[in-house]
């Protein structure tokens, strides 16, 4: 384990010596293996950045490795591809952003440059902390609520990709998935597992152990009304008691806990992360299907861009397929108004 920390520890100082790309670029990563909330963060970002008065006007380019693609290089994503071709985010992405460009490649330095020949005005990439060829402008790394990350271990006998300290790299530090109403006593205790101290909740800032301030904000996941993923759907299952859920995500626990609120949870399929379906695995979502015929069929916005690759599914799962759409959100105006000003500075 000693010689793997020694090989996190000089990517990490690669990294630091890395240039910046040649346009302003924000970096949406993690030091733990999924679960963390990038893909609604990044989300927030576009969005933010979309109604922001520097960025409103702009070309605004999205950049991701295109997580088990199997296209290969630099892909332009449009609203018709397929997650085979470009992978569940990226697709997912382009769809709620239509006039964002949306590309995949990871090389990420080859990316930047294409998407700055493309027009590009800034550049929001996704899961790009550990690359240590290019360095964002802005560095933002989430941290789960539920993990603390000097809690974790390294893999494989925990979740953490990268050594915990490197957290502190970062510009912006977002503890994600929070509960709703957190006070600063509490976001000062949680600031403490983080090993930071002097949090101060007006300013949104802490201090590392090498005296550096950072930004620490903390966010919550907004569960929206459940959407229909094809037009054949009847409106009325999501009216339904009871729920079979399948999800091919890395922790599923928020969603499960969120929806037994409102339904009972007849069924749970739960599939690895990033999970491609094949004809066996439609063949056993249906058959579950059947068992519970008045049951909504309940999956999340990553899965159905999976889906979608199946080919023809059968009708029971057609017209009783359910999304549930998230949001990030923070938990004060000072945190949203905190992630704007470092934003509008790029």
């Amino acid at each position: 384990m000693s010689i793997y920390r020694q090989i996190l520890k000089a990517r990490a100082k690669r990294w630091r010596l890395a240039p910046y790309a040649d346009i302003p670029t924000v970096c949406v990563g993690n030091v733990t293996v999924g679960g963390t909330g990038k893909t609604p963060h990044t989300e927030l970002i576009l969005r933010l950045l979309q109604n922001s008065d520097r960025w409103g006007l702009s070309n605004l380019a999205m950049l991701s490795r295109g997580y088990k693609r199997r296209s290969k290089g630099y892909q332009q994503v449009l609203c018709s591809s397929t997650a085979s071709f470009a992978g569940d985010e990226a697709l997912q992405i382009k769809k709620k952003f239509p006039a964002v460009s949306v590309s995949v490649d990871k090389n990420r330095v080859r990316g930047c440059a294409k998407l700055l020949e493309e027009g590009a005005d800034i550049i929001v990439m996704d899961d790009a902390f550990q690359y240590n060829r290019l360095r964002a402008n802005l560095n933002i790394v989430m941290v789960d609520y539920s993990r603390p990350v000097f809690s974790d271990s390294l893999l494989p006998f925990g979740r953490l990709r990268d050594l915990p300290q490197r957290i502190f790299d970062a510009e912006i530090i977002i503890v994600s998935k929070c509960p709703r109403g957190m006070d600063s006593e509490e976001k000062t205790h949680f600031a403490e597992k983080l090993c930071l101290h002097s949090y101060d909740a007006s300013s949104c800032t802490a201090i590392t152990p090498e005296e550096k301030t950072i930004k620490l904000l903390f966010s919550c996941i907004d569960y929206c009304p459940l959407e229909t993923v094809f037009p054949e759907a009847d409106a009325r299952y999501s009216y339904s008691k009871s729920v079979v859920l399948f999800t091919g995500i890395a922790n599923d626990a928020p969603l499960r806990a969120w929806l037994s609120d409102s339904y009972k949870i007849v069924s749970v399929l739960s599939f690895p992360d990033h999970h491609k379906y094949s004809r066996p695995d439609i063949e056993r979502i249906a058959a579950v299907a059947n068992r519970y015929p008045t049951s909504v069929l309940v999956t999340t916005e990553k899965d159905a861009q999976r889906l979608l690759d199946c080919g023809e599914l059968p009708p029971e799962i057609r017209e009783r397929l359910f999304v549930q759409p998230i949001k990030a959100a923070f938990g004060s105006v000072e945190e949203q108004a905190a992630l704007i000003e470092e934003l509008e500075k790029l």
